[in-house]
């Protein structure tokens, strides 16, 4: 097969299953790894995918759900940034929730040296946090999902409905000006909309792909959110409108500073979709 149409071929692949290890594709066109990794980066010069180590993605569809493990080597200096930003909403005997993003994960590297009580359905975070002897770690179970390397579903929401939490720090797939905070698929929602019920404060700590799109299920608004942490600055219609909810934007601006914990105003919501 001639490399232009392989890679095609392995451009439609990924835009039905919206993303696709390395291995699969090496096995599904009989050629090796590296072959696989030159193509996507091809692809990805020519603006079609998003390349990770271990495989790649597209960003479009309201409901795309990136494969954890491929999500996990993407934009890994972004995620960084945003954890180093949020760790001052952190205080030393906090009781916090990090949800089963990859970017919650980076921010529990960040908070394992602190005295913190954690709540997670994450088992990345748990495996890193359970090396801590300052983390007091509360396991949130349910079925596990592999793709998502987290548990999820009706067991693990109702186990929430024994904890609240001081904050949490929750992502999302897409947030847009105007329908809020969205994601693709039921069972993550439900739980993020509930531990936001549960939260004194809740933070969407989000990169900026996620921006300006909107997914198949809405989390909730602005006005339930204490603060949105991302890594790149943001329009002045985005400051406009999440101020104009109570929303404060944790971003670095044009002089190189970043907004600290306590510019912010104090906030305790829990608006979010019912059932």
């Amino acid at each position: 097969m001639l490399a232009a149409m392989r890679r095609k071929k392995i451009y439609e692949e990924i835009r039905e299953r919206k993303s696709v290890p390395v291995p699969f594709l090496a096995k599904q066109f009989s050629v090796t790894e590296e072959t696989i990794r030159r193509d996507l980066k091809v692809l990805e010069a020519e603006g079609m995918v998003i390349r990770t180590y271990g495989g790649a993605f597209i960003q479009d569809g309201v409901e795309n759900l990136v494969d954890a493990n491929i999500r996990s080597g993407a934009y890994v200096e972004n995620k960084r940034i945003i954890a180093e930003r949020s760790r001052q909403f952190v205080h030393e005997g906090d009781t916090i929730f990090l949800d089963n993003s990859t970017t919650a994960f980076h921010l529990a590297n960040e908070l394992k040296d602190m005295d913190l009580t954690v709540l997670t359905n994450n088992l990345p975070i748990v495996n890193l946090l359970s090396h801590s002897d300052s983390i007091r770690l509360v396991v949130i179970g349910g079925i596990y999902s592999s793709t998502e390397n987290a548990f999820c579903g009706d067991m693990t929401v109702r186990e929430l409905d024994n904890y609240f939490v001081d904050s949490s720090f929750l992502s999302c797939r897409s947030i847009s000006l105007e329908n809020g905070i969205t994601d693709s698929v039921e069972k993550w929602t439900r739980l993020r909309q509930e531990v936001i019920r549960r939260s004194n404060k809740s933070y969407i700590i989000a990169d900026h792909t996620k921006f300006g799109r909107t997914s198949y299920l809405w989390i909730c608004d602005f006005s339930s959110i204490s603060a949105l942490i991302t890594d790149e600055a943001l329009s002045p219609e985005w400051h406009e409108e999440l101020g104009r909810q109570g929303c404060a934007i944790i971003e670095e601006d044009n002089t190189g500073n970043v907004q600290k914990v306590e510019d912010l105003p104090m906030k305790k919501t829990r608006k979010v979709a019912t059932e």
